[in-house]
Formats: C-alpha cells, sequence, structure tokens
C-alpha cells in the first residue's frame, strides 16, 4: 500500500493544503567501516590541490537561536517554545508538547501506533489551516492513517501528544526509548544530533544536514574535480564551509563513504566534499529544517542524501524543488 504525505504552503497570508505527495525516508543505523580513498582523488602533493579563495572554515558552527514565544497562530497551530533541559521543542495550540516515535522512522510514511498506542499517544489532527511559529513551513504536512484520519507530520515524522502529560512539561521523554518530544525539524530533542543528518523535506526529497540541523549546500560555479573552489571572500559572507564528517557518519546517514572527500584550503581549514562537490551551509537558514538557500543566484542548491556512487562529480547530486 502507498502512502502519501501532503504538504501545506502560505498564499496572501492565508494557509491552504495542497495535494502534493511525497515518500519519506530514514537514514540507516550506524556503522563503523574505516574511510576508503575516495574516486575524486587524493589531497597528497602530485595529485591535484584544491584551491579556496577566502577564509578558513572555523571551528563548530553555532544555530542561532530564534526567540519566539509559544503562541499559536490559530486554533490548529503549533509552535516552539524553549525547555531548559531539551531546548527546543513544538508545543500544539494548548501547549502540550509534541512527541515523534523512534518506531516511525523504519516505517516512512506510516504510524506505527495504532489501537490501544494510539489512546496513549494522541495523533495530531492535520487540518486547515495549518500553521507553525518556530517551525519552517514547508516542512509541515500529513499522512493518512490506516482509520482514514489526517495526522499531522513535521519532515514526514508523525506527531503526537502524551494523554497522561500536562501543559508545559515533558513526561513523555524517553519513554521506552521510543518517545521523544519533536525538534522543530522534527528530530528528537533532547538527543546528540549526528554529525552528518538527513532532513525529509515534503519539497526537495532528502538533503543533508551539518551537526546543527543546518541544510549543506552544493554551488554550481565550483569546479568539482580538480578541486576548486569559486566562493569569494564576499560570498564566503553568506555560505560557510562545511566541516569533514568521517566514514561512520556517512555510513549512518546511509552514504556511501567513497563519496566523502574532505580537502584542505590554502588558508589551512578542512572542508568537506560529496562526490567532489564541496558542501556549505547558509548564514540566511535560521531554524533547523530552513532551505533557504535553495536556488540562490540559481547557482545554489541543498545536496541530495542519494548519492549513490563516486564519479568524480560527473553527477551533480544538487536537489531540484
Amino acid at each position: 500500500m502507498n502512502t502519501y504525505s501532503h504538504t501545506y504552503s502560505r498564499t496572501h497570508n492565508a494557509m491552504h493544503l495542497h495535494g502534493n505527495h511525497r515518500r519519506t525516508a530514514v537514514a540507516a543505523g550506524a556503522m563503523v567501516l574505516a574511510l576508503a580513498l575516495s574516486a575524486c582523488g587524493a589531497d597528497r602533493p602530485g595529485e591535484g590541490g584544491a584551491t579556496q579563495a577566502g577564509e578558513k572554515p572555523s571551528g563548530k558552527f553555532e544555530l542561532e537561536v530564534v526567540e519566539e514565544p509559544a503562541v499559536p497562530l490559530s486554533s490548529q497551530g503549533i509552535s516552539v517554545r524553549q525547555d531548559e533541559e531539551l531546548g527546543s521543542v513544538v508545543v500544539d495550540s494548548k501547549g502540550s508538547t509534541v512527541y515523534v516515535s523512534r518506531a516511525d522512522e523504519s516505517r516512512p510514511g506510516k504510524s506505527s501506533c495504532t489501537d490501544a498506542c494510539a489512546t496513549t499517544w494522541l495523533p495530531v489532527p492535520a487540518r486547515e489551516p495549518a500553521t507553525a511559529q518556530g517551525v519552517a513551513q514547508k516542512l509541515l504536512g500529513s499522512i493518512t492513517r490506516a482509520d482514514g484520519v489526517e495526522q499531522m507530520t513535521i519532515a514526514g515524522k508523525p506527531l503526537y501528544t502524551y494523554a497522561p502529560g500536562k501543559k508545559g512539561d515533558t513526561a513523555g521523554q524517553g519513554i521506552k526509548d521510543t518517545w521523544y518530544a519533536a525538534a522543530p525539524d522534527g528530530t528528537r530533542a533532547g538527543t546528540e544530533r549526528p554529525a552528518l543528518g538527513v532532513l525529509n523535506s515534503p519539497g526537495l526529497g532528502r538533503v543533508l544536514q551539518d551537526r546543527n540541523g543546518r541544510t549543506l549546500y552544493l554551488f554550481t560555479k565550483d569546479t568539482p574535480w580538480p578541486m576548486k573552489t569559486a566562493c569569494d571572500a564576499k560570498c564566503l559572507e553568506k555560505w560557510t564551509p562545511s566541516e569533514p564528517v568521517t566514514a561512520a557518519d556517512a555510513k549512518a546517514a546511509g552514504l556511501d563513504p567513497r563519496v566523502l572527500f574532505p580537502f584542505t584550503t590554502p588558508g589551512g581549514g578542512r572542508q568537506e566534499s560529496f562526490n567532489c562537490w564541496p558542501a556549505y551551509t547558509f548564514k540566511g537558514d535560521k531554524k533547523p529544517g530552513d532551505t533557504n538557500g535553495q536556488g540562490v543566484g540559481g547557482v545554489w542548491f541543498a545536496i541530495k542524501a542519494d548519492i549513490p556512487r563516486s564519479d568524480r562529480g560527473r553527477t551533480v547530486p544538487a536537489a531540484k524543488g
């Protein structure tokens, strides 16, 4: 049986439900694997070097914290509040914490919580208008449950509230190591993010994220092989080179480690590339799950998580949408 998800968008300041259906997928489990030599070549003397205009990338990147009150925009709205222990968590229009289930991660586009489970973990209904404050509107969608009820999703993850919980608490956090408060991009709040994540974007499909939930982008003016970047000092004011990840990080995100090729920039920093295309984050992305850099200038695109193999950059892993 095929299961679909609906996406929402804003038109003339009113929210309308669209019938654009997308599947979602789940990243594979982590597995340690020795890093193989990339088909892009090796960062060794005599084999061609990478050039980088501008500064070297800094150490760790921190997302800008957007302080937004947890005030819903409509009776069906969801919003985000700051929890002292868990950070940013999603709440419904009544102020109840919204949760995601690890069990759903192995069932893309479906809810694993039915029958008695659904009397404790209440599906968040998807009704028009769907609104979100502190959540990227493009990430909102829905699935049709087995009983025909439309359930709201964020980045394809079904949303629930915990029936025994009270307004403002997080009593459901960590129950059976399955239930976790939802972060604004649909990930599990209060848990460590992977160094390389996958965002299930209803509009773009599966795209890569860094450890802070920032979307990773490629620049089509770059030269993938031999590695040469076209992002100069002015460009680097808005676009930040992404840090390298490990083979294990790639495996955990469902990628073949051979598509990785971290390289050294002239400034001495290290930058990651995917199938030889250097990766960047966009300073215009303020929240986890934002994809505001998509299509900027017609030359910046989110990097797809589905990269079957390395072919020295001949295949451009750019998400379109």
